[in-house]
């Protein structure tokens, strides 16, 4: 009985002495591969949270405080790349077709009224209409009108013109210029302001004159002259 508790008991011991070292091994490697993950994340970019914002810290505060945000400052013309303010005349013909077979100009809209009203007032038209070098619908394609006018006087004829000339040749090609105002149509002159614009026409300020040439009285085709004199960098 004895040498059964005694056996028992040395068992035991080497037992326990087994999982010591055992559980003093795991202890080791357990530290060692904290260690290592500590070294890994100092080297790590920060984690991605996905579609949600990171967990606020207090060192994520202080760095929001160090910035600042500014809703507007002033900058010079020069760090943008424009430099000297210039003043360019554009002189070509605008052409607004309104019956044939390919119409520039078609109406999209109007009020019950349009018909009887003597100025067609509330007819809305949009317009695609070429941009030429001559007088002549043969002559140099140089930009296109693109936009729309409707009719907006009643008692006289009075068109609200929104409308961009974009341009298809020279050094000006792909750049446009946007014109908004009223046109009265059966004046000699009529001015329309310019703006805005884009591409060579950035920061654009100035204003159109417009005669017309020709103008139809059956078809309702007109051959308008524009004279543009337009600021810009």
């Amino acid at each position: 009985m004895a040498s059964s508790i005694l056996s028992y008991l040395i068992q035991r011991s080497i037992t326990d002495n087994v999982f010591a070292v055992g559980r003093k091994g795991k202890d080791k490697k357990k530290k060692e591969r904290k260690r290592i993950e500590k070294k890994r994340e100092r080297h790590l970019p920060p984690r991605s949270y996905g579609h949600h914002w990171p967990v606020a810290t207090p060192s994520l505060g202080r760095a929001f405080r160090g910035k600042s945000h500014k809703f507007s400052e002033k900058l010079s013309p020069e760090k943008l790349g424009f430099k000297h303010e210039k003043l360019t005349h554009l002189n070509f013909f605008f052409h607004d077709i309104v019956t044939g077979q390919n119409p520039t100009a078609v109406r999209v809209a109007e009020a019950a009224m349009t018909n009887t009203s003597k100025t067609l007032f509330g007819s809305v038209m949009i317009i695609d209409d070429p941009l030429t070098e001559g007088p002549e619908m043969e002559s140099k394609l140089v930009g296109r009108a693109q936009g729309m006018y409707a009719s907006a006087g009643q008692n006289e004829p009075g068109l609200l013109m929104a409308m961009t000339f974009h341009f298809v040749e020279g050094k000006f090609n792909g750049s446009n210029l946007s014109f908004l105002g009223r046109n009265s149509v059966f004046s000699e002159v009529r001015e329309l302001p310019i703006v805005g614009g884009s591409g060579l026409f950035r920061f654009a300020r100035g204003y159109a004159e417009a005669r017309t040439r020709t103008l139809d009285m059956k078809t309702g085709n007109a051959v308008v002259e524009y004279n543009v004199y337009v600021f810009h960098y």
